[in-house]
C-alpha cells in the first residue's frame, strides 16, 4: 500500500496519505475532500556510470580538451 503526497485545495496543506484499496484522502487539518496528488520527489541516487555526476566531474570546472569549458564528449 503506497503512501502518496496530496495538497488540500481548501487550506493549501501538503500531507501524506496511506492509500488502502479505494480510500479517498481527506485533509487532516480542515477535513476537505478537494485534494490532488502531488508529484513526489524521488530519493534515488545513481552511483554507477551512465549520466550521473561523478566526484571528478563535480570538482573540475572546465575541460582541458576544448575551449568552451563544457562539452558532452568528456562529461564536463
Amino acid at each position: 500500500m503506497p503512501i502518496y503526497e496530496f495538497r488540500c485545495e481548501k487550506c493549501d496543506l501538503d500531507f501524506e496519505f496511506l492509500v488502502m484499496g479505494s480510500d479517498k484522502p481527506v485533509c487532516p487539518k480542515c477535513g476537505g475532500a478537494d485534494v490532488h496528488k502531488l508529484l513526489s520527489s524521488c530519493g534515488f541516487v545513481s552511483k554507477g556510470q551512465g549520466g550521473g555526476v561523478t566526484r571528478r566531474a563535480a570538482a573540475d570546472t572546465s575541460c582541458s580538451g576544448c575551449s568552451s569549458g563544457s562539452c558532452s564528449s568528456c562529461g564536463h
